[in-house]
């Protein structure tokens, strides 16, 4: 794995997936200490209360495993207005491209991400990979 890797919200959420083969591909890449946004923490947050009705006291525990694995980056007025030119030019969610952002301003070569496009490059320094292809 890339040591300057970046990680969406999706890969965080199937840590705890009934699909063994995408958890432990999570599981293994989070191991590797990838950065993360404040952004993709909200959307964990969103997903586990909403969609999987999880206690609070759960994500709390969740989320504190993972801020300890993981350098966690800000969200700034810089990440909102690079944000929103890579949305605008690579025709991003808001959300997507916020976490797109971050990556480009943290310095990271890969983000990983099952929902967005596998392959596509960004400002020619960021890639972003499918880490569950091939499963």
């Amino acid at each position: 794995m890339n040591a300057r890797a970046f990680v969406d919200s999706n890969i965080v959420l199937y840590m705890m997936s009934q699909d063994v083969r995408k958890a432990q591909a999570a599981r293994d890449l989070m191991a590797t200490c990838p950065r993360l946004s404040v952004q993709v923490l909200n959307e964990v947050v969103n997903v586990t209360r909403r969609k999987l009705a999880m206690p609070w006291r759960e994500i709390d525990q969740f989320l504190q495993l993972v801020r300890g694995l993981c350098p966690i980056e800000p969200l700034t007025v810089e990440t909102h207005d690079l944000g929103r030119m890579i949305g605008e030019r690579h025709k991003l969610s808001v959300y997507d491209a916020m976490i797109v952002s971050s990556a480009l301003l943290s310095g990271c070569e890969t983000l990983y991400s099952e929902d967005m496009q596998s392959g596509l490059r960004i400002e020619n320094t960021l890639t972003i990979v499918n880490p569950f292809a091939g499963l």
